[in-house]
Parts: C-alpha cells; sequence; structure tokens
C-alpha cells in the first residue's frame, strides 16, 4: 500500500465509528477557539471537516454563525442529530460547496491534516472574505504528565501518534497551511498556540476515545482489541486512573494564518 492509499484509508475510517467519535471525543478549550477566531474580520464562521460537530458546538457557544461541512455520511448525520439547528452540508476541504467570499473565518477540529492542500488552500482562499483566518485546532495528550506519557508509550502510536502530543505536535502542523507541492501560498505566515484542557473520563471512556483514532480503526480486529487491553491494564494500574472519574489532562494546540 503507498502512502497516499494509506492516507486515504486512515481519511475514511471515521464514517464506521461516527457513533463512537460523536461520544467520546472531546471538545475544544473554549480560549483556543477564541485566539483562533480573534484575527477574523467577522463572525461568519465555516467548520471545514466537521466530523460529528465537536468544534461546531464550541463555535455556537462562542456566538459566531456557523456553517459546518462534512464528507462522510455517517459523520454528518451525528452532526445533524446533534446539533438540528446547523446549516450542514456535504462537501470536503478540496470542494467547498459555498460562494466565494462567504466566511471571515474557516476553523477546522482535529482534521486539517487530511485535507490535500494543493487543493485545498485555493479552495479555503475563496470561500474566505478579505482578511480572513484560517486556524486548525488539535486536542493533544499532554505527555508532560508522567501516567499521561506512560499511556502513550502503551497505546503505542496508532493511538497516540505524532500530532496528538504537544511538542511533535507543533512541527507536525507547522506547515500545513501551505501547499505541499511548493505552489503559490494563499496564506501568510502561521501562528501557533497551545492552551490549557481536560477531559472528565474513566478507564473504559479513555480507552474507547483511544479506539477512535484512525490508526486503531483501520488495525486488524485483533491486534486493535489487544493493543486498547494493554491499554486498559495500564490504566487500572495507576493510581491516577484506576478508579472512578478522573480528569485527563489535555492541550488544544491552534495553527492560525490570515488569507493573503
Amino acid at each position: 500500500m503507498t502512502e497516499s492509499d494509506q492516507h486515504l484509508r486512515h481519511r475514511q475510517s471515521f464514517g464506521a465509528a461516527a457513533d463512537a467519535y460523536a461520544a467520546h471525543r472531546p471538545d475544544y478549550a473554549p480560549t483556543a477557539v477564541r485566539w483562533a477566531l480573534d484575527p477574523a474580520p467577522g463572525r461568519r464562521v465555516l467548520d471545514l471537516g466537521a466530523g460529528t460537530g465537536r468544534l461546531t458546538g464550541c463555535l455556537l457557544a462562542a456566538g459566531v454563525e456557523v456553517v459546518a461541512v462534512e464528507p462522510d455520511p455517517a459523520m454528518l448525520a451525528e452532526l445533524r442529530r446533534e446539533l438540528p439547528d446547523v446549516r450542514a452540508l456535504t462537501g470536503s476541504a478540496e470542494s467547498i460547496p459555498l460562494p466565494d467570499g462567504s466566511f471571515d473565518a474557516v476553523l477546522s477540529g482535529n482534521a486539517m491534516h487530511w485535507f490535500d492542500m494543493d487543493a485545498a488552500g485555493p479552495e479555503i482562499a475563496r470561500v474566505l472574505a478579505p482578511g480572513g483566518v484560517l486556524a486548525g485546532l488539535w486536542n493533544l495528550f499532554d505527555d508532560g504528565v508522567g501516567w499521561v506519557a506512560g499511556l502513550a508509550e502503551v497505546g503505542g502510536s496508532a493511538a497516540i501518534g505524532p500530532r496528538d502530543v504537544p511538542a511533535s505536535w507543533r512541527t507536525g502542523t507547522a506547515a500545513l497551511h501551505l501547499p505541499p507541492s511548493g505552489g503559490p501560498a494563499r496564506f501568510g505566515a502561521a501562528e501557533q498556540a497551545e492552551f490549557p484542557h481536560g477531559q472528565r473520563r474513566t478507564a473504559e471512556s479513555l480507552v474507547a476515545t483511544l479506539g477512535t483514532k484512525a490508526g486503531m480503526l483501520v488495525m486488524p480486529e485483533a491486534e486493535r482489541r489487544s493493543r486498547l487491553d494493554r491499554a486498559r491494564a495500564y490504566l487500572a494500574s495507576r493510581p491516577e486512573t484506576a478508579d472512578g472519574e478522573f480528569v485527563l489532562p489535555m492541550r488544544t494546540g491552534v495553527l492560525r494564518a490570515r488569507r493573503l
């Protein structure tokens, strides 16, 4: 399987787990959402690659006007069920079904790394108003906390990958607003920032969260069960996570750039 084929397989893996994704993926730190939106010239926002609407709900709470676009029908169905008043359309970053200059900001939650920016960059720039903002948000496991670092080691890169922890997230996302082919840039220099966040979990619900990662979803079922069982056993062995609810230490990372 080529790297391109593997990328497409991972990108298309989420629909089969749309209900688990909706139930277990975290929202985003409100301070991160505000920072992403701060330079935008207005309040019209596109949530691109919106999934089941985790970021969409945060944008509604921030008081902006939101339209959601998502390519996967199962994920889009969950979003429409959870947020029936939001205009939610089938589309992708490479083909946005909306008019030129429709938005002051385009935000993406844990999805921008799936975009083909050679095609998506011009499309995103097209739907942005002058001075508009593109921002990607990622929820990160805070591996500066000892037990979280241990979980990352036990779970492996399929469960907690390089974009899922702060240091390698910064490196891995720094150029995601640029076309990989080296073509004309549609956005200016990017800024990155991180914001404290957390999610109330139990050991079982955290294991379920790990199971929604693309690397886990495409694994053979026996290997996936074995990986999740190892994570479950590790959490049962730690005093921080063995009994009842706890707060998973997280950070929300944001990459932000303005349309040229």
